[in-house]
């Protein structure tokens, strides 16, 4: 495989793959820090569901969508039965190559499914012992024009991911996914799959419109919270949304694209006081960073202190309601270290924060980047790299 570049002297091919090779130097960090004796949970580890499409669509129940989707692969392939695009240079041009590379990897025809093998390599390297696996095309879902559309691919897609893949390891768990675009199927699914093993919660993509706080949405909080869950809001990007049109520049978009769609829909579950309606759902958010939590905690306070009239659900400041909430760690803002340190205690991360690799995505953390902060104390770290997603996920 010849990797793309702009000038020829930089060309490069590459014959075959190996993720424990890649992640070579995660290896060295693990066991130069005894890692290996640390229990790790990463809530945010990727596959790609489009990679076993063609065993995903045998699951869709509509007969005309279970077609359309095998035509859309058998025909078009581009789609590879999921008819959306995303707009961007993720990859900074092909030089990130762990997502392009991955469909060369060779993988043992009886080691189990693929999925799972590629995972626990990968989760050996770094040094984890539980990962939650998560979609990644599928995360765009939530702008699709045809809501039957995500509905049945979110069903056809739990039932897959849990028949197929978590089935071959116990290391691995997962979100269902709610195709929140249509309320009734998300209920159902919450009722289907809130017993099942290895689903620890249950998956929102937050690159969506949907007003969180829509009593449509009680029920399945109300199951999720009575089925002691967690509801996860997964941010992303859409360079294709009208608000990010102006940005000329992916760098600009992924610096404010992420944390914006966490933002609008935290902000809403706030002051339309979900926290209170229902206090004992635990909600995480996820693939933001934690920068954005510190400013929306002094911006809502500071308009909290001037129009509390107008949410009068609320009892306590709204930041007091996000120190309730969880938050995962990727990806951590590098650079001012003064502010990280101040960020991480204002949202009490020993007990709220916990570690996410986004693997095998180009702004991926391994775990070192946590153990290596000298703001925190010991079991400040052990507890954001798997002791409180020990608790959270009743593992």
């Amino acid at each position: 495989m010849e990797l793309p570049s702009s000038d020829d002297i930089y060309s490069l091919k590459v014959d075959d793959f190996d993720t424990a090779k890649l992640l070579t130097n995660a290896a060295r960090q693990r066991d130069e820090r005894g890692l290996q004796d640390v229990f790790i949970v990463d809530a945010d580890s990727h596959h790609y569901e489009t990679e076993s499409v063609g065993e995903l669509i045998s699951y869709i129940k509509d007969p005309v969508m279970k077609q359309l989707s095998m035509s859309a692969l058998g025909v078009a392939r581009k789609s590879r039965g999921f008819p959306y695009s995303r707009v961007g240079y993720q990859d900074v041009g092909g030089r990130i190559t762990r997502e392009p590379l991955r469909q060369l990897e060779q993988t043992s025809a009886d080691g189990g499914h693929r999925d799972v093998q590629l995972a626990l390599k990968r989760m050996d390297s770094m040094g984890v012992d539980v990962a939650v696996l998560l979609p990644t095309p599928m995360m765009l879902m939530g702008m699709h024009p045809q809501v039957e559309f995500e509905a049945q691919i979110a069903w056809a897609y739990n039932s897959w991911l849990v028949e197929r893949v978590l089935s071959g390891s116990d290391r691995l768990k997962s979100f269902a996914y709610l195709p929140f675009n249509d309320p009734e199927m998300s209920y159902r699914i919450v009722q289907e799959f809130k017993d099942v093993p290895g689903i620890v919660g249950f998956l929102v993509t937050s690159v969506r419109q949907n007003a969180v706080h829509d009593n449509v949405y009680a029920k399945t909080y109300a199951a999720i919270q009575d089925a002691g869950k967690v509801l996860s809001f997964h941010t992303g990007y859409d360079w294709d949304d009208p608000t990010f049109g102006s940005p000329s520049r992916f760098v600009a978009v992924q610096a404010i694209g992420y944390p914006f769609y966490n933002v609008v829909h935290c902000v809403n579950w706030l002051c339309n006081a979900m926290n209170e309606r229902f206090p004992e759902l635990d909600v995480l958010w996820m693939e933001g960073g934690l920068a954005w939590v510190l400013w929306v905690m002094q911006r809502i306070d500071s308009e909290y202190r001037m129009r509390s009239s107008e949410v009068p659900g609320l009892k306590k400041l709204p930041s007091h309601y996000m120190k309730d909430m969880y938050f995962t760690s990727q990806p951590l803002e590098a650079g001012d270290n003064h502010l990280l340190e101040m960020t991480l205690k204002a949202i009490d991360a020993k007990n709220q924060v916990i570690y996410a690799s986004n693997y095998p995505l180009p702004d991926m953390d391994v775990p070192s980047v946590i153990w290596d902060l000298d703001c925190l104390d010991d079991q400040a770290k052990r507890n954001i790299l798997g002791e409180t997603a020990r608790k959270l996920f009743k593992l």
